[in-house]
């Protein structure tokens, strides 16, 4: 199986170091040319990976044509630009492992659904979990879940991707693993607020606590199932994203807690912080589902400029008591 990764982002970059652990070709397409150069050139994404030397068997490409050649895609673009990518791509049916983790902003649709309408005939997985991409490029441990309807098809992406340090666990509830990874880049926003706010380590596991009873209460309103949230797409991508500063949205609201500008703190970064555009969209979707998510709000408040971040934490606290399970 020969695969083509779409977006040479840090997650892009590494799932290609991934995939080439054996020597096998990888083709990598990269909107900046200067990122195509680096790799061709000098085995190294400069932009978003530079401390990680690429096996020489990754290849870069700007042009999507390319990918014709190969058995399956990787899809590592910004989850808002997903659609209009795959619009461009040459798919003919080409299994598509979806790895972006978002919700796209004015349909409320998952990346399956829209990568589902852009090309209804494409198999589709999910490839989701704990991940932090300069670990993964380096050959750190990590475990991550591929979600995907088709066993057998899910059996060959795995039997693809498996390395002694990358351990996929095969899922067939897509659904469930697209909400962990959309969902937990919000409730990082709201951990980094706590950080960036000194406001102490139980603060921080109390609010990973009731997120992920956020997460739980949406996922299970979208048809997705308890153990999957439960899991590595779920609460292990929560866990992680919500306690360091490798995660962008984390460092996002690290900054807010701060008393920082969310403009500005969105205007220095060359890798997108997916929560501050999948928030709002959340909330609404949230709303739509009658699903109460008071921290998803209080983080939407936050990045809209109505509430600082003192006043988003005071609304939070002053919430009425409550029992902790409301069946």
């Amino acid at each position: 199986m020969k695969i083509g990764i779409i977006g040479a982002g840090a997650w892009g970059t590494a799932l290609a170091q991934v995939a080439a652990a054996n020597d096998d070709p990888v083709l990598l397409w990269a909107f900046e040319e200067e990122v195509v150069r680096a790799v061709n050139d000098t085995h190294c994404n400069s932009i978003y990976l530079p401390d990680n030397a690429l096996n020489p068997v990754i290849r870069a490409t700007g042009d999507l044509n390319d990918l014709s050649v190969c058995d399956a895609l990787l899809v590592v673009t910004p989850a808002q630009h997903l659609g209009a990518i795959l619009q461009h791509a040459p798919v003919d049916g080409k299994p598509l492992i979806l790895c972006s983790k978002g919700i796209e902003a004015g349909t409320q649709r998952l990346m399956s659904e829209v990568a589902g309408d852009v090309h209804p005939g494409a198999p589709i997985a999910v490839l989701s979990g704990p991940t932090f991409a300069h670990e993964v490029a380096a050959g750190l441990p990590t475990a991550i879940t591929l979600a995907c309807t088709d066993s057998v098809l899910g059996e060959a992406i795995v039997a693809r991707l498996a390395r002694p340090q990358f351990r996929p666990y095969l899922s067939d509830d897509v659904i469930g693993a697209e909400i962990g990874g959309a969902v937990k880049n919000v409730l990082a926003i709201a951990c980094g607020v706590v950080e960036g706010s000194g406001l102490g380590q139980n603060a921080g596991a109390a609010l990973i606590s009731r997120g992920f009873a956020e997460m739980t209460r949406f996922g299970l309103a979208r048809g997705a199932r308890a153990e999957t949230l439960s899991g590595l797409s779920g609460l292990g991508d929560l866990v992680l994203t919500c306690s360091s500063t490798s995660s962008r949205n984390f460092s996002l609201g690290k900054g807010l807690g701060e008393g920082r500008v969310v403009a500005d703190l969105l205007a220095d970064r060359r890798s997108i912080a997916e929560g501050a555009f999948t928030a709002p969209v959340l909330q609404a979707a949230a709303r739509q589902a009658g699903v109460d998510m008071p921290i998803t709000d209080a983080v939407c408040a936050l990045l809209s400029g109505v509430l600082s971040a003192p006043e988003a934490v005071h609304a939070l606290l002053a919430r009425p008591l409550r029992q902790e399970y409301v069946n």
